[in-house]
């Protein structure tokens, strides 16, 4: 066990023999002959002992040295033990957060023993479902996107700074050649199209940087929008001057957090940078302000920006809520493989609470009239680069509304492989008044559900799965029902 950790039980269970003796740190400093700020910083896991001063604890105490010393908890203090072996509290980014590991352990410490039996169980159940630091990492990521709403006015001004910087226009799309030459020019990056391609077991990759000799590998089979983003990703991380990053894109694995955390700075970045705010919103006011939605709304922005759908869709996600007050909002991307019936959450991102349509890990069928699995339908089955649709999907169960956009393309990265991106907007009093076009009639209005599995919506031709949860629900109500009647008869 660290260092670190063998203090801090000590302290502990100095603080814990300490108020079993009813004795407060006066009380023992008196006992003892030992300060009472020396016995504070040891009870905190600031400092350990000297062994004669451990001898002298023991001896008040009245413990025996070796259980003092022994890194062997009692039950009160076993779920801390537990935190130091499954190595949570290292996978977390506490600090990002404005908490010390040191307050945390103390708080789990003091915790009443029931409170401490469900923290057992949670860490029980990270080890059963095999959650690594790839879970908490990204967890911890999104999390820090929600408190803020996703929306970042430093990095939105650097991008500013950076456009005055190197004369980049800001009022029309941005091209990869333009900033290509600044990546050569300025950060003596060399750009190699041809050697990433000679290596079959990187075909998922569409780069590779080599810091050492500032050399970045291109896939060659990249449209343009993809190579810009890779371009204005890199130069996020150097005019941010960020040093700990990844090297590669989309990645494949991290070392630490700081490592996630920028790459999220750096996409941030390229994506104010790819769709400057000023732009968009102008666009995004034209179409609130229409009484009917036109379906080429999303169409013809996208041809005024060197982007994909997807860092569109994301940069919305940014805009809504800091700029129009529409803070509750999802964003889902989907992946799907054309003749399969697996439709799966490869993205998801949750402002202000956890929406209705959100990522499910129990292999369930998500609920077939999402306009998210819709457009994955459609343009598997037509010879479309880009499929858009719009719906009003209604949660019966929730009492919620939500406005859906929802694209899907070609993977282009794997054959017969599709993925859609979509936004939810609750709809609220905040987007009744802002989008005029609420009230168009075109617009589809469909009841839905998350999973089949769990949808109580009767007669739906689109189900792909029975409703057993509400049937084993069902069932055992009427049991219980059954039992209380026998129980009023014989009683």
């Amino acid at each position: 066990m660290e260092e670190e950790y063998i203090k801090l039980i000590f302290g502990l269970k100095l603080k814990q023999l300490r108020l079993k003796k009813d004795l407060s740190l006066f009380g023992l400093a008196k006992l003892t002959g030992l300060s009472k700020s020396y016995l504070n910083e040891i009870e905190k896991g600031k400092k350990y002992p000297k062994t004669d001063k451990i001898i002298l604890l023991a001896e008040k105490l009245e413990i025996p040295y070796d259980s003092l010393v022994s890194l062997k908890l009692d039950k009160n203090l076993a779920p801390v033990g537990q935190l130091f072996q499954s190595k949570i509290l290292k996978e977390i980014p506490l600090d990002l957060f404005g908490v010390k590991e040191r307050d945390l352990i103390e708080i789990v410490a003091n915790a009443p023993t029931k409170v401490n039996a469900f923290i057992s169980t949670i860490i029980e159940i990270a080890k059963q479902y095999n959650f690594g630091k790839e879970s908490f990492y990204l967890a911890s990521l999104r999390s820090f996107q929600e408190a803020n709403n996703n929306y970042f006015p430093e990095l939105e001004q650097a991008v500013v700074d950076f456009a005055k910087a190197y004369h980049v226009d800001l009022g029309k799309s941005v091209s990869s050649n333009e900033l290509e030459e600044i990546l050569v020019e300025e950060y003596g990056y060399t750009i190699n199209n041809d050697d990433l391609n000679k290596h079959k077991e990187l075909d998922s990759l569409r780069s590779v940087f080599v810091p050492k000799t500032k050399t970045l590998l291109i896939a060659s089979h990249i449209d343009e929008p993809q190579r810009t983003f890779i371009y204005a990703k890199e130069l996020g991380y150097n005019y941010l001057k960020i040093t700990e990053r990844l090297y590669t894109f989309s990645w494949i694995n991290f070392d630490h957090f700081d490592q996630v955390l920028n790459n999220f700075y750096a996409s941030y970045f390229a994506g104010a940078l790819l769709i400057p705010r000023n732009l968009l919103k102008q666009q995004i006011d034209q179409m609130l302000a229409k009484t009917a939605f036109d379906k080429s709304f999303l169409s013809e922005i996208r041809s005024n920006y060197n982007a994909s759908p997807e860092s569109l869709y994301q940069r919305l996600t940014n805009l809504l809520p800091h700029d129009y007050q529409l803070e509750n909002l999802f964003f889902l991307r989907f992946s799907h493989t054309k003749g399969s019936t697996r439709y799966d959450i490869t993205k998801e991102l949750h402002l202000t609470h956890q929406h209705s349509p959100h990522g499910n890990q129990t292999n369930e069928k998500y609920c077939r009239r999402w306009a998210s699995i819709r457009v994955l339908k459609d343009i598997a089955n037509q010879n479309e680069e880009h499929i858009m649709d719009l719906q009003v999907s209604h949660y019966p169960d929730d009492q919620l509304s939500y406005l859906i956009l929802a694209s899907a393309t070609k993977d282009p990265f794997k054959e017969s492989q599709y993925r859609s991106v979509s936004i939810g907007l609750q709809i609220t009093d905040t987007l009744s008044k802002k989008a005029k076009f609420l009230k168009d009639p075109a617009i589809k209005q469909m009841n839905v559900g998350v999973t089949c599995e769990r949808c109580s919506i009767a007669d739906c031709a689109e189900r792909a799965a029975a409703p057993i949860y509400l049937q084993n629900r069902a069932k055992h109500q009427e049991t219980a029902q059954v039992v209380r009647q026998l129980q009023q008869k014989f009683s």
